[in-house]
């Protein structure tokens, strides 16, 4: 990144308003037309003069003139919100939609409005949020088109400023992570992303530590470096391990420890992936974007008694002659013996020895809890849907609800968790099937042809990190979670969401909601 770049990600201007004046349009976000009271109340008449003759504006939307100084209204519904499965997304996806229409009809100051409604107690958050999502402008953008830098020159929020300053920081976060996450495999090769981390993190209080020297890789980070090993012929596509540590004021009382997934372009490796299902796997880093986003987060909220270690596996999945094939036996960091089942199961191998290395530093730390977090299996969408994060927690987690904690957190800030479980069968899919080795990587099918193909990897990644040795029946217990992503990590084309940021923040600072 050149040297004058900036070094906090770009924001959109968000201003607190009480009025219209001095905007050229209104987003209004609401579930019913009976909320347009008080305030609200000039912006009726004209809503129910179109709806006269166009039905569709009540579930659809519209965009109307309105006799106030904004001029133009764009009515944004959210739908029902009191049915079964209504959840506060209602707000954030019609913000999005809201705000997509004001551009369209040429707002460059837009005011958003939500009108009152005591449904849920984080909806003007998630109602921003959900804006600021659809003003995102990828990096590439702002960094080669700079006249496209940015959609509006402000936006207005008829709101709390301090719940505003909460949505900023949450929102830079998200810009972090849509960043390295969206961004195509070449501007965020491994090199690349830890220049553009160490651009955001320079002078703020998260450290950071780079492991790319190859013996030490290799040494340190064996199943890693098997991943790493065609790719780092290629200058420009050298991996790395990159280590941030937040340590927030005060005795600390909750380390959390992170592991996020960030191979930035999977080819399959000598398991091809074929039939066209290569494209869009830049997006394969966005388990380790969402740990940046993250240390962004607390870089700006500062939450004190919280020590956060986060590891992004950086790593390309190259094809070529000195790629790790199937069949291939290596020793893992804790002295597991693994067999290469198929180079398509990269991810878990890329995270099993820095996840090794968590477990190593956890067994020193204040109350910790450690977690990987990765677009890693196809199953898992196919078991859940494109909208949510799968949590699985080992013994001591499950003790301790920790599934269960993050899947309440993230209900709240539309960050939505389902909830699997690491059995048996997924460890006895795992275990060695000869003397050779110890753990099978993975077996010769596609995740989504396997039965149980997102809970066994977790079982993996127990069992090659030594993590195994530290369940419930252990002296030194150690929590330990497992999220896969794939689904929840944003749809292609389109812009990454940054999950689960949004519910570890909730989770694990809730002292700034």
């Amino acid at each position: 990144m050149s040297s004058d770049s900036p070094r906090v990600p770009c924001d959109v201007k968000v201003e607190t308003s009480s009025s219209a004046s001095g905007y050229d349009g209104i987003i209004l976000v609401t579930d019913s037309l009976d909320k347009l009271t008080g305030a609200l109340d000039n912006l009726l008449a004209p809503l129910k003069a179109q709806a006269e003759f166009d039905e569709s504006l009540v579930k659809d939307g519209a965009c109307v003139k309105v006799n106030v100084p904004a001029n133009r209204l764009v009515y944004a519904p959210t739908g029902p919100l009191t049915r079964d499965y209504d959840d506060v997304r209602r707000f954030a996806d019609a913000a999005e939609s809201g705000i997509k229409r004001g551009l369209k009809v040429g707002m460059k100051r837009p005011l958003l409005v939500r009108a009152p409604d005591q449904s849920f107690p984080h909806a003007d958050l998630v109602t921003l949020l959900g804006a600021l999502h659809a003003l995102y402008v990828p990096l590439e953008i702002r960094e080669d088109v700079p006249e496209k830098a940015s959609t509006v020159s402000s936006l207005g929020f008829l709101g709390d400023n301090k719940m505003v300053q909460l949505a900023l920081a949450l929102e830079s976060g998200k810009t972090v992570a849509r960043d390295i996450g969206g961004s195509d495999p070449e501007r965020m090769a491994p090199p690349r992303v830890e220049e553009y981390v160490r651009n955001v993190f320079q002078g703020t209080n998260v450290s950071m530590e780079v492991v790319s020297d190859d013996a030490k890789l290799c040494k340190e980070y064996p199943l890693f470096s098997a991943v790493n090993r065609c790719a780092k012929g290629v200058l420009r596509h050298r991996g790395r391990v990159i280590y941030l540590t937040y340590e927030g004021v005060g005795p600390i009382e909750r380390t959390l420890m992170l592991v996020g997934k960030g191979v930035t372009y999977d080819t399959g490796g000598a398991d091809i992936k074929a039939g066209g299902v290569m494209a869009g796997m830049h997006r394969d880093k966005c388990g380790a974007a969402a740990v940046a986003g993250f240390m962004q987060i607390l870089a700006k909220l500062q939450p004190p008694n919280l020590k956060v270690i986060g590891a992004m596996a950086m790593v390309r999945n190259s094809v070529g002659s000195d790629c790790y094939v199937a069949d291939e036996i290596i020793t893992s960091r804790a002295g597991v013996r693994v067999r290469v089942g198929n180079t398509d199961a990269e991810g878990r191998m890329a995270m099993a020895d820095v996840l090794c290395h968590m477990k190593e530093m956890g067994i020193k730390e204040v109350n910790p809890y450690l977690m990987t977090i990765a677009t890693l299996t196809g199953h898992c969408v196919l078991a859940h849907g494109e909208a949510y994060s799968a949590i699985m927690d080992n013994g001591p987690a499950h003790l301790s609800s920790m599934a269960q904690t993050l899947q309440a957190a993230g209900e709240e800030v539309a960050d939505p968790f389902e909830i699997s479980s690491i059995r048996r069968e997924d460890y006895d899919f795992h275990c060695g099937k000869s003397v050779y080795e110890d753990v099978l990587q993975c077996n010769n099918l596609p995740s989504s042809r396997t039965p149980r193909g997102h809970q066994t990897p977790a079982a993996f990644l127990v069992m090659a990190s030594g993590l195994d040795k530290h369940g419930k029946d252990s002296s030194q217990p150690l929590k330990y979670s497992h999220v896969d992503i794939a689904g929840s990590s944003g749809p292609f084309p389109g812009f990454p969401t940054g999950a689960p940021i949004l519910a570890l923040a909730k989770a694990f600072i809730p002292s700034a909601f």
